[in-house]
């Protein structure tokens, strides 16, 4: 075995079999991804130990907290896609029916947080109020309660807590959720919808159920029933995660009892708690959180953390860590007694002992009551009684909220000189860094030391060298670079960035060209002219392809839901599996570079997903001297997702600020029904290059089908 197919075999990128040159690739080789899937475990922990490093470190005095304590709130804004804040547009509540008990009234409603966005509920009345009296809001967790296909909302499956504060003289409103509200919704666009463009526009269904809450509230704000400066909240599983949203968004919460609703980062991505958990549960985290920052927003009001001892989504060592942090922020307000944490026996469950904990809390601080709990929550109606509509409204938008609750960027007009043109590239290119790309490692002068470039063999097949190089892109990473090039002197270089079908095309071409490299008589074999062919190894070029994270040696499992959690680990750290291997393809620019010298011109090549990658790197690191994109995705709608960057741009602008830096060559697969689209979907870039006369900078080549 050749040096270089020894070192494809140390590194386990490929295990193909010994072919004859004829023999066609097989479609699916077999492919050991161990070492990949030990590598992104690993970095997954280095990630999530440099955020709890962060979290609090420079918060040594309550001036220190108060100083940060509003753009922490505005980040948390941000995250869940309310930054600006919506519209407060009318409610336009509607009663549609009461039930009627001893004690209490049931208002069966819905109101609008946004016109064509409803919102059932369940609002609890003691009977015989004389005044203003406390009130809570009740957020639901993950109950479905159907009637048939029909849905009858979760608040049905939480109205013990309800009717048990209107029995205590609470006004109590219980709030449907997205997901399992009459009206429905989705929670599950990553987890199992394959809608990874929310990444893109920075959106979250957690946003959502933050925005309805606040709604709630201003409902609130209009029942005479209810004294505004004594409102709790409280919900269990989801409800505990959005009770910490608007507790943390919100001063009109007075009091707190979140229950199993947060942990740690570090159970979530080292743990794997994310993979039971629906999107619901989680911010875009583009600022990098651990979650004791959420919970740290509520002091110095009360606060009860309230979970079980054996709960496998919220574990009790993350649970009891929140807390420890977060206490760290109430004795620097001298109101340690405000904060409490309750550990009760049992498993992820709404059991009666959690009902305790919040009952005597909200009684504490929104009645100053002390008296023992000696009436269980129990649940007195049929959950058709709750039931809101009769039949469903249309239009609706709950359905396709994610479609429109967090704005895309608008597309923007061609500037008209180049005084415009810099305003505009500017922001986009400090935008795309702080919210796109913002958990990259900063730049350093020395980045190019910690590259630690090392040729590791080298081989020939007929008049090609091969030599195999590897570089350190971000711990634990350490990345292959294959470099090919004639025996001739370099005069250019090309930067191939391979995505997983050109990494196997690549060395299945090599394993081709090894399985006859010379004819008998001396002359070349048309599989070693067909590899160079493959490659575009032209005389005088030294070609260099790289594989990011995640591709050829690298490979993560290829089990597709055991992917998904991968993906969805990353956006917990504030990033995407795409933008760090942008990041690593700026790595390699550099490590290209310092290989075939600082002066030879760089091309830079991608296909595809690949296309991206390469095109966002050109942006940020010293300009190719040309771009070869094939099949670029025209919108990041239908290509790789970056947290946000449709708030920001889409990819016609990313080309246009890349063209201004390099020519670009963009190959596009066309047919007669694709080829009209093409054009128009491109037409920013090419119209931006002839208004700023910047000649042949974006160029479009049609392969037609």
């Amino acid at each position: 075995m050749s040096n270089v197919l020894r070192a494809i075999a140390l590194v386990a990128v490929w295990q193909l079999p010994v072919v004859a040159a004829d023999d066609p690739a097989p479609s699916t080789p077999a492919v050991d991804t161990s070492r990949g899937d030990a590598l992104v475990a690993e970095y997954f922990r280095l990630e999530t130990e440099r955020i709890e490093r962060e979290s609090f470190a420079d918060i040594r005095t309550l001036e220190d907290w108060t100083s940060r304590r509003d753009e922490y709130r505005r980040q948390l804004h941000e995250m869940l896609g309310i930054d600006p804040l919506p519209e407060k547009t009318p409610l336009e509540p509607v009663v549609t029916g009461t039930v009627d008990h001893p004690e209490f009234t049931v208002e069966k409603l819905h109101f609008q947080s946004q016109p064509g966005l409803y919102v059932t509920a369940s609002l609890y009345v003691p009977k015989g109020l004389t005044g203003a009296v406390p009130a809570v809001l009740y957020v639901c967790g993950h109950a479905q309660v159907f009637d048939g296909e029909r849905s009858l909302g979760n608040k049905a499956g939480y109205q013990h807590h309800g009717a048990w504060f209107a029995r205590h003289g609470y006004v109590c409103l219980t709030i449907d959720t997205l997901q399992l509200g009459e009206v429905p919704g989705v929670h599950h666009g990553t987890y199992n919808l394959d809608r990874w463009w929310w990444n893109s526009r920075g959106y979250t269904p957690a946003g959502v159920e933050a925005w309805n809450c606040i709604r709630a509230l201003d409902y609130l704000e209009t029942r005479p029933e209810v004294d505004m400066t004594k409102v709790g909240v409280t919900g269990r599983s989801g409800g505990g995660a959005y009770s910490w949203w608007i507790a943390a968004l919100d001063d009109r919460i007075a009091c707190a009892v979140p229950v199993a609703g947060i942990t740690t980062l570090r159970n979530h991505v080292v743990d794997g708690c994310v993979e039971g958990h629906c999107d619901c549960m989680f911010t875009v985290n583009t600022y990098g959180w651990d979650y004791a920052q959420v919970a740290a927003l509520v002091a110095p009001r009360p606060l009860l953390i309230s979970n079980t001892d054996k709960d496998n989504i919220f574990p009790l060592d993350g649970v009891v860590n929140v807390h420890e942090q977060v206490r760290q922020i109430y004795k620097l307000y001298g109101a340690e007694d405000k904060l409490g944490l309750q550990i009760t026996e049992g498993p992820h469950e709404d059991t009666q002992e959690l009902h305790i904990h919040a009952f005597v809390w909200m009684n504490r601080f929104l009645k100053g009551e002390e008296t023992p709990i000696d009436l269980p929550a129990a649940k007195l109606f049929e959950p058709k009684q709750l039931q809101v509509f009769a039949d469903l409204p249309q239009p609706e938008r709950n359905s396709t909220i994610d479609e429109e609750f967090v704005p895309s960027a608008a597309e923007p007009a061609v500037p008209e000189n180049a005084d415009e043109w810099a305003e505009m590239r500017d922001a986009w290119l400090k935008d795309l860094r702080e919210k796109c790309f913002r958990a990259w490692p900063a730049d350093s002068p020395n980045d190019a030391l910690t590259l630690n470039v090392a040729q590791t063999v080298t081989d020939a097949t007929g008049e090609l060298r091969i030599s195999w190089h590897e570089f350190t892109s971000q711990a634990p990473y350490r990345l292959p670079l294959v470099v090919i090039r004639r025996d001739e002197e370099i005069k250019s270089a090309t930067l191939r960035v391979a995505d997983q079908e050109s990494w196997a095309n690549l060395f299945w071409n090599l394993l081709k060209a090894k399985a006859g490299s010379r004819f008998g008589d001396g002359t070349q074999s048309p599989r070693a002219l067909q590899l160079a062919t493959t490659l575009a190894v032209r005389p005088e070029e030294m070609v260099i392809v790289v594989a990011p994270r995640g591709v050829g040696p690298t490979e993560w499992t290829r089990d597709e839901r055991e992917r998904v959690q991968v993906r969805r680990r990353f956006m917990l750290l504030g990033q995407t599996d795409h933008s760090a291997r942008v990041y690593d393809v700026r790595r390699a620019m550099q490590a290209a570079r310092q290989i075939a010298g600082p002066d030879t011109p760089l091309t830079l090549h991608g296909e595809r997903d690949a296309a991206v990658w390469a095109l966002y790197a050109s942006l940020f690191e010293p300009p190719a001297a040309r771009l070869s994109l094939m099949a670029l995705p025209s919108t990041h709608r239908d290509g790789p997702d970056f947290l946000n960057v449709l708030r920001v741009l889409d990819l016609p602008q990313a080309a246009a600020l890349a063209a201004e830096r390099s020519p670009i060559e963009l190959n596009q697969p066309f047919n007669s029904h694709t080829s009209g689209i093409q054009v128009q979907a491109w037409r920013f870039p090419t119209a931006v290059t002839e208004k700023l006369a910047w000649g042949e900078r974006f160029t479009i080549v049609a392969e037609f089908f």
